[in-house]
């Protein structure tokens, strides 16, 4: 690998000059710039982390928080944190990791040794203590959630709220009545997850409204808590013809229970999931009509939001939901086969 003072012996000047360019603290004649910017190629130079963080007083790394619970869909959080590293390496940063298990005092850490030029939270919930530690310190941050409290902050998420509207809005569309809401574990809820809230509210509000019959059951990550909330379901309401899962990882254990006890999808039972589209929605049989988490942008923005020309700006960007019709859901059955179990 090569370094600075190859560099500058290739282009002719002095190691201090390769700096001065590099950092842009000094004004160098454009003919040098040239002759440097030259050299650093030819030779393939890439400064270090600690070296670009002398000469510029930045780091060039940004923090990521990423939430790994069991009681997540790691795939969708992954795909975000591949976004976020792709776009952070369109400015020239690296992404540093960090995990939950932390909470606020490894944010705190982060955002006050000066590790990282800006941190991107993920898994925000409504009221969620590593937000007030980052305006506390008054570090630059972009959050892919929405707290409780957004003021002074840049946010990006899907609009859940939305996305819950709209899934019930599609059952009811197809002239179902009855509909149960799978969502995620208790803990999720009892951490008041944004995400999580806020397609519930949207979800029960639009039931509200149109007039139907809904229930929410959370859901544990295991085929018996599928089997046990399904049951339930059913005993309780066996009418219900509608149902809109918030579970990635219960899509095909809950598909497989429906198949065992012989109700048929979308004959008998409609389904709409929230969150997994492609290769798990065109994977199963039949295949899901879903509203996806636009992962790719999410993580994109969230860099954006640090990185880019609006960098610092405040604000809230919610991105619609869509819906994409597959074959999961059809019109709601008739009192024969939509009842009696």
């Amino acid at each position: 690998m090569a370094t600075l003072a190859e560099v500058a012996k290739h282009a002719g000047v002095s190691p201090s000059t390769v700096s001065y360019v590099l950092s842009g603290k000094r004004s160098i004649s454009d003919s040098t710039r040239l002759r440097v910017q030259a050299a650093i190629d030819a030779l393939g130079y890439h400064p270090n982390a600690g070296a670009r963080a002398l000469a510029s007083s930045k780091s060039h790394i940004v923090a990521l928080v990423v939430p790994l619970r069991t009681d997540l869909y790691v795939p969708v959080m992954m795909q975000i944190a591949i976004a976020v590293t792709t776009t952070a390496r369109q400015y020239g940063h690296d992404v540093l990791l960090i995990t939950n298990d932390e909470g606020p005092d490894g944010v705190r850490r982060v955002a006050g040794s000066g590790l990282a030029d800006g941190v991107i939270l993920m898994d925000v919930e409504l009221e969620d203590e590593r937000v007030e530690v980052l305006r506390r310190q008054g570090t630059r941050a972009s959050l892919i959630g929405l707290p409780a409290d957004p003021a002074g902050l840049s946010c990006v998420d899907l609009d859940f709220a939305a996305a819950g509207a709209a899934a019930a809005d599609h059952l009811a569309d197809l002239g179902h009545r009855q509909i149960a809401f799978i969502g995620q574990s208790e803990g999720v809820y009892r951490r008041h997850t944004g995400f999580a809230e806020r397609t519930l509210a949207g979800f029960q509000e639009r039931c509200t409204a149109r007039g139907l019959r809904a229930v929410h059951r959370p859901c544990d990550a295991s085929f018996e808590g599928a089997a046990g909330v399904l049951a339930r379901i059913f005993e309780d309401r066996p009418d219900t013809t509608g149902l809109v899962v918030q579970n990635e990882a219960m899509i095909a254990p809950l598909l497989g229970l429906l198949r065992s006890s012989g109700r048929t999808v979308p004959e008998e039972v409609s389904i709409v999931a929230i969150g997994p589209d492609e290769p798990v929605a065109v994977q199963t049989s039949p295949r899901l009509t879903t509203i996806p988490v636009p992962a790719q942008e999410l993580g994109r923005q969230a860099v954006e939001m640090l990185l880019g020309p609006d960098a610092g700006k405040s604000g809230v960007t919610l991105l619609p939901p869509t819906l994409s019709v597959r074959e999961s859901t059809a019109p709601a059955p008739g009192p024969a086969a939509g009842s009696g179990r």
